[in-house]
């Protein structure tokens, strides 16, 4: 058995039998890559902490409804990610600014921060990756941040294998033409 599917089985084990120290461990186990998975769809990081709150509240409020058929982990990224969208939506519905602005104000949004040391080619990178549609950011970041498998992207995105693979495609396409013209 796989390390990860041991220690979800354990955590699953865990919420079963006390749900609270099961919640913490799972908590503790994912908080972080969750963190970062979100962070890096919405940048800014008050919104990546309101996500993960959300996401662990809604994870608490629906343990009940856990079907064992589904990993842990592939729950655990669908929530956080249908919660780093409605953020993003929310954002989108109230602001004045246009799509385009809101991607220049944030893709400037890393400089200067304390969570950002990378060199200029990563500059670069997440400049690229800010600029793709919301779809492809998202695929993207998942296949090249969390490598998730495409078996697992499907889970968490609820969508088709093949136009998974051509939103990654895609995305990759545009941020070489990004960089390449950078």
């Amino acid at each position: 058995m796989e390390d990860k599917e041991r220690t979800d089985n354990d955590i699953i084990s865990l919420l079963d039998a006390d749900p609270e120290a099961g919640f913490r461990m799972m908590a503790e186990r994912y908080g972080r890559r969750l963190y970062w998975h979100i962070r890096r769809l919405v940048i800014l990081h008050e919104d990546a902490d309101d996500a993960l709150q959300n996401t662990f509240l809604n994870v608490w409020k629906n343990l009940d409804s856990f079907r064992r058929e589904s990993s842990l982990y592939t729950w655990l990224y669908r929530i956080a990610t249908n919660e780093a969208i409605t953020l993003i939506n929310s954002r989108k519905r109230h602001s004045t600014v246009s799509l385009d602005e809101l991607g220049a104000v944030f893709a400037g949004a890393h400089e200067g921060s304390t969570w950002f040391d990378g060199d200029e080619a990563q500059k670069k990178l997440q400049n690229a990756i800010l600029r793709l549609p919301e779809k492809q950011r998202i695929v993207f970041n998942l296949r090249y941040y969390e490598e998730m498998s495409y078996e697992d992207m499907k889970k968490v995105l609820g969508t088709s294998t093949g136009a998974l693979k051509a939103s990654y495609h895609h995305a990759v396409k545009k941020i070489e033409e990004f960089l390449l013209g950078a």
